[in-house]
């Protein structure tokens, strides 16, 4: 499966960083394609002034169109999600997540911010088209803590609850092959018609020259 994560941390290391990496590491031997968009490292310019036609922009928002499964971590700040993943969320077209498996996943500094998943997260994220929302995984700060040497670590609660979500994508993943498999079935007989077609036309041109004279 085609599998591609959103971070929406300012931050080069942390928390919600930190829960994605788990995530895509629990979820490596079932994709089959796995990319990593850090808003943060985008061009701020293109970013803000929605510049489509910046080649990292187009690639990030391709890698989004191209995903089956979509891991969007982010930071809760006063009660919402960071304005960095605000801002590329908003460059996604009006249905850019339908069609998607969606895996929410957010760190907040207490377990109050829990309740910004439901009335700020999700809606946005419904109104790109997702109908498929996993259950979300939030930690706060204890939950992740900072060691001396090897950045944060989650929890083993926060490893549990993440796995039982992830479950539900690896499941799946026979499900996705047999899309995967049709796709290129179907891309495979449209090649073929177009050359059948494109014959066809040739040979009826040829004979038409040839009964005229």
């Amino acid at each position: 499966m085609k599998i591609v994560g959103i971070l929406g941390s300012p931050s080069v290391s942390s928390r919600s960083g930190t829960l994605l990496q788990h995530a895509q590491a629990a979820l490596q031997d079932v994709a089959s394609s796995l990319h990593t968009i850090s808003v943060r490292e985008l061009p701020a310019e293109a970013l803000l002034h929605a510049q489509f036609d910046h080649p990292l922009i187009r690639q990030a928002l391709h890698e989004v169109h191209e995903a089956q499964v979509v891991l969007v971590s982010t930071p809760i700040y006063k009660a919402a999600y960071s304005g960095l993943l605000k801002a590329f969320l908003d460059l996604l077209p009006q249905d850019g997540l339908r069609d998607k498996t969606i895996v929410p996943l957010a760190t907040g500094g207490s377990i109050a911010h829990l309740l910004a998943l439901d009335y700020a997260l999700k809606p946005v994220l419904s109104a790109l088209g997702a109908r498929d929302i996993l259950d979300p995984v939030f930690a706060t700060d204890p939950q992740i803590p900072k060691h001396d040497t090897e950045g944060y670590r989650l929890l083993p609660e926060v490893q549990e609850r993440l796995g039982r979500t992830l479950q539900t994508v690896v499941a799946r993943n026979d499900e996705f092959l047999r899309q995967e498999d049709a796709a290129r079935e179907r891309e495979a007989l449209l090649s073929r018609l177009q050359v059948s077609s494109h014959d066809d036309t040739t040979r009826w041109a040829s004979s038409d020259v040839r009964w005229s004279t």
